[in-house]
């Protein structure tokens, strides 16, 4: 049962929304467009706030639906259960079989995963609000968000490992902080040379 919950986690975490939507709602390949990533950030900056506040937003619930409903449906409760359908899910969205396996940079999802997890797991709360506050004060102030999810995932390991979490949950954790990094190596090399671009929203404007 556990082979086949991971298989469909993995399925919900790989439907592309990005493209779907900028299919839809513009009829382009959001991959031909701005930075050529299928994710929100890119939304945001090639069609605007609300379609990429929707995308975020379904790429969030990708992560929720994985873990929630597929726990339940399966009875997968136990925490190493837990952790590999939301592992299978952000690889899904990471790297998902629908756009030959170029997909995302997983933060949206794996937020998505986390806060299912902490349904079910009351100990991570505290990490994950320290993370989720430690990326927002960092985009508030840079409008970087490659920035801030770097930073976030560092924080992440970090703040479970200083509030004694599960060995496991630190595990994934830890693998999870590797994931944003791997992916957001284009990110920090532009970051290095100063012409990655900004994501200003409204309060956080910058030239």
């Amino acid at each position: 049962m556990i082979f086949v919950a991971l298989i469909l986690s993995y399925l919900i975490g790989s439907i592309p929304t990005a493209y779907i939507y900028g299919r839809i709602y513009k009829g382009i390949d959001i991959r031909q467009h701005g930075s050529g990533n299928v994710g929100a950030t890119n939304v945001f900056r090639v069609l605007g706030k609300i379609p990429g506040s929707i995308v975020l937003i379904l790429d969030i619930l990708k992560g929720v639906i994985a873990v929630v409903l597929l726990s339940s449906i399966f009875s997968l409760n136990e925490i190493w259960q837990l952790i590999l359908l939301s592992l299978a899910a952000v690889c899904g969205h990471n790297w998902t079989i629908f756009l030959k396996f170029k997909g995302g940079k997983g933060i949206a999802t794996s937020l998505g995963v986390l806060i299912a997890l902490a349904v079910k797991i009351v100990g991570i709360r505290l990490p994950l609000m320290i993370t989720v506050e430690v990326w927002l004060i960092s985009f508030i102030i840079t409008s970087f968000v490659s920035f801030s999810s770097v930073l976030a995932g560092f924080a992440f390991p970090l703040s479970m490992i200083l509030t004694h979490q599960h060995p496991l949950l630190i595990a994934m954790a830890v693998v999870f902080g590797l994931f944003v990094i791997i992916r957001h190596k284009p990110n920090i090399e532009r970051l290095i040379k100063g012409t990655e671009p900004r994501t200003p929203i409204g309060f956080n404007k910058k030239k």
